[in-house]
């Protein structure tokens, strides 16, 4: 039986790769739009995700069996009057190596420079994301009475699901109040396996909400 998962697993998620190729320019330099976005594939313990980022900051890290994800990356290339490439920036190697780290349980603070492409509601809940301690979760409606918003709590949850960059922008630490796991675009399987595993390592680093600023674009 797991067997066959996997392969329909593996089979789901090249096809998802193969949709997101098409995406890809193979000559930037002939197109209309100066900004060029690298693109590339991270193998994770988790499975593959998929990392997007310029020189400057990281755009996008997502599972790549995310529902909805190639219609996130079209409005990603859209949003930002970007062409993707295939390759590597210094910040996809950044998060490469800090993700190798996180999963070995040796790191629970990300550095890597992020670009945050969302409305202002949303990333008043994403920053908040960001201060939840490693090993600990907090509910929906707690983050909407951090943010001032205690009534606001379907809304804290649609801003989680919108999310884009999957561990480091930690939506996986959002739950249910009565304990329940709740949402998570990435599947369930994964936010449970990410909430033990930070729980299993056993402590709390508040160097989280030290990140700098990410970047910002409506």
């Amino acid at each position: 039986m797991r067997d066959a998962q996997s392969i329909e697993e593996y089979k789901f998620n090249h096809d998802i790769q193969s949709q997101l190729v098409l995406l890809i320019e193979d000559r930037p330099d002939k197109l209309e739009y100066p900004h060029v976005l690298k693109i590339s594939w991270l193998d994770t313990p988790l499975g593959p995700m998929v990392a997007i980022a310029d020189n400057h900051a990281l755009y996008l890290l997502e599972f790549i069996g995310r529902r909805g994800l190639v219609h996130e990356v079209k409005c990603l290339k859209q949003k930002t009057q970007s062409v993707m490439t295939m390759g590597s920036t210094p910040l996809i190697n950044s998060i490469e190596n800090e993700l190798s780290h996180y999963f070995s349980g040796k790191l629970t603070a990300f550095k890597t420079p992020l670009f945050f492409l969302g409305s202002s509601f949303q990333k008043q809940v994403w920053e908040e994301l960001r201060k939840i301690s490693y090993g600990e979760t907090r509910s929906y409606a707690d983050i909407a009475e951090a943010i001032g918003r205690p009534t606001a709590f379907r809304a804290v949850a649609q801003a989680n699901g919108s999310n884009q960059l999957a561990i480091i922008v930690p939506c996986h630490r959002v739950i249910n109040k009565n304990g329940d796991l709740g949402g998570y675009a990435g599947g369930l399987g994964h936010k449970e396996w990410l909430i033990n595993h930070e729980q299993k390592n056993g402590y709390s680093d508040m160097s989280f909400t030290s990140n700098p600023k990410a970047l910002c674009l409506n």
